[in-house]
């Protein structure tokens, strides 16, 4: 299927390596032109080499407002206009349930909530200039209590009613925004990729008895419904939640 994204101008944040960087790689694939982003400079130009042609890079921290708007600036004078927006940024490492500090709290809520709001709040009249679409990666965690840090749970069940309550104001603005939360994913990096490696047999087991599918999904598979949802194919879908995880949660 053409998705329709060949010519689009597609922002990936956090796309240096993991889900992000298989977003990009396959909006890459569409024709679409790319930029990437991430905090890590060396990884970022690692990830930019990666592709060919090489797309452009930025490197910064959009926890913080002031450099989204900067990465938003950069997109505008360099392509002056953005069609596809994937806030890809977010960590589900924290501490136990239990054991948050307001420290914790606000360094995961930056990661996991602010990195999107602040990015899409620098980024509505540029996407709203010929009619853009929004994707937030978001977490199953954020649709049950799954044993997950509870800081990181929160900001995604957080970041999805934002998707939500956010849809009907933008859509006045001509401009898509929906939420894909992902199941357990294995790549390079990924929280169980050092889970497999220290104990596959009890991931094995959890996987048996909590997923209907029986396994760990790849950012390739959750990379392709990213990019469906973000195309002008699903052009009547905003406001929604879509869950991939190979039939583990119920809602």
């Amino acid at each position: 299927m053409d998705l329709a994204l060949s010519g689009k101008v597609a922002l990936v944040t956090g796309s240096s390596r993991g889900l992000g960087f298989a977003i990009a790689r396959r909006l890459h694939g569409e024709g679409s032109t790319v930029v990437l982003n991430g905090r890590d400079p060396e990884q970022l130009a690692k990830a930019r080499d990666e592709l060919d042609p090489r797309p452009h890079a930025f490197v910064a921290d959009v926890t913080t407002l002031d450099s989204a708007r900067r990465l938003i600036e950069f997109v505008d004078a360099r392509h002056g206009r953005l069609d596809v927006l994937i806030c890809n940024v977010g960590s589900g490492r924290s501490v136990p349930p239990g054991q948050e500090t307001a420290q914790e709290w606000d360094r995961v809520l930056r990661v996991n909530l602010l990195a999107a709001t602040n990015v899409i709040e620098a980024a509505r009249p540029l996407l709203a200039r010929q009619g853009g679409s929004v994707v937030c990666i978001s977490s199953i965690c954020g649709h049950e209590v799954l044993g997950a840090p509870l800081t990181y749970s929160a900001a995604k069940a957080a970041l999805n009613s934002y998707v939500q309550g956010a849809a009907r104001p933008l859509a006045m603005e001509g401009v898509r925004i929906n939420a894909v939360s992902p199941g357990n994913m294995l790549f390079a990096g990924s929280t169980w990729e050092d889970r497999m490696r220290n104990d596959p047999v009890a991931v094995q087991a959890m996987l048996d008895r909590e997923v209907a599918q029986r396994r760990l999904g790849s950012a390739e598979e959750v990379a392709d419904f990213v990019v469906f949802v973000a195309s002008p194919r699903a052009s009547y879908a905003t406001g929604a939640i879509f869950v991939v995880d190979g039939g583990q949660v119920r809602s």
